[in-house]
Order: structure tokens, then sequence, then C-alpha cells
């Protein structure tokens, strides 16, 4: 499943990321790395949203959104 896909309140692992390794950069600097949760805040359109990382909230593109692979967390 993409982050694309998540619906608003979910709590993801982050699996994959595939993006151009400029971008790629940038949100390991920010805390995106493999296996870190991200929580969905809200979503707006086709793969626009507000997504919760690290205690802060960050906005993303559809073209960032439907690049990174997540897994659904469990118990949560």
């Amino acid at each position: 499943m993409y982050l694309k896909d998540a619906m608003i309140g979910d709590v993801c692992v982050v699996k994959k990321i595939d993006l151009p390794e400029s971008l790629h950069r940038r949100l390991q600097a920010l805390g995106m790395t493999i296996d870190t949760k991200v929580e969905v805040i809200n979503k707006k359109g086709r793969g626009i949203m507000i997504i919760k990382l690290r205690d802060t909230n960050y906005a993303l593109g559809e073209n960032i959104t439907k690049n990174i692979e997540i897994q659904g967390e469990e118990n949560e």
C-alpha cells in the first residue's frame, strides 16, 4: 500500500521510498526513514495530505505520497 491510500487517523510504517535522490535525502533529513511511524492527520484530494512524523506535522503532495510504500501499524 502507498501513503496516498492511507485514511485520516491511520498510523503507518514506512517500508520503501521511491523518489529522486535529492528528495529522498530531504525526507531523510526531516526524519522519514525506513520503519518510521507516520500518522495521517488530514487528507485532501487524490493524495495531498498532512502527516505527523516524529511529533511534527508536514504537508506532502501527491507526487511524494504516491511513491512512499507503507504498511499499516497493528494494535494502534
